[in-house]
């Protein structure tokens, strides 16, 4: 019986499905960098605000805590907004009639809350505690950079949920003495391990297990 196919189709075949699988794995490579790309997490992108506000002159230059407009961050579990008047404590004299802060002004006046962009945005099944973060002695800069040095803020790390993770699985290389929690110029030292792991016991933090609960994150 005559050969039907001519001899390359073996090749062809073979090489078509070596192509297929290769492209198949491929495809979910990019989704998979794509999902964990700048782009979707939002990562060292700056938003535009209503008013140009830098934490980079308020933190870094002039040394303003970070408690003196957010006030519930050792409180609650969002780290709170501070109202106009916290801005007009000082621009009701200082540069009190740049443009620029008009929007402040014009807030302070008609006591209508000015519309900030959003820059940490989590998931809306995600559950996540400034207070408990902060009185466990994890610090501001752990999470969000050094917004000291941000003209704009910009969110520094991905907030994924591996990131979150890394952390919860072996939280001690980020507990601070308590009394650097707000220090945006703290370094671990060179004992970081040995003196977080001391920070672990003194501080009753879950074990490991409750950490990476579903529970713990998921509510």
């Amino acid at each position: 019986m005559a050969q039907i196919f001519h001899r390359s189709t073996n090749f062809i075949s073979r090489f078509s499905v070596f192509s297929a699988l290769f492209l198949i794995g491929f495809a979910i490579l990019a989704v998979l960098a794509a999902a964990r790309s700048p782009y979707l997490t939002r990562q060292n992108i700056t938003r535009e605000q209503p008013v140009q506000f830098s934490h980079k002159h308020h933190v870094g230059d002039d040394g303003i805590d970070c408690r003196y407009c957010h006030t519930s961050v050792e409180t609650s579990a969002v780290a709170g907004i501070p109202p106009t008047k916290t801005c007009m404590n000082c621009h009701s004299v200082l540069f009190n009639n740049v443009g620029y802060l008009e929007p402040v002004r014009e807030s302070y006046r008609t006591d209508k809350s000015i519309e900030w962009v959003k820059i940490h945005r989590l998931a809306d099944f995600v559950y996540f505690n400034h207070s408990i973060h902060v009185n466990k002695g994890v610090g501001c800069t752990t999470c969000h950079g050094q917004v000291d040095q941000m003209p704009l803020v910009f969110q520094a790390n991905t907030l994924l949920m591996q990131w979150c993770l890394d952390c919860h699985r072996n939280p001690a290389p980020n507990l601070r003495p308590m009394d650097k929690v707000f220090a945006m110029d703290w370094q671990p030292g060179p004992h970081q391990e040995e003196l977080g792991q001391q920070f672990v016991k003194e501080r009753n933090l879950r074990t490991t297990a409750e950490l990476t609960s579903c529970s713990t994150c998921h509510r």
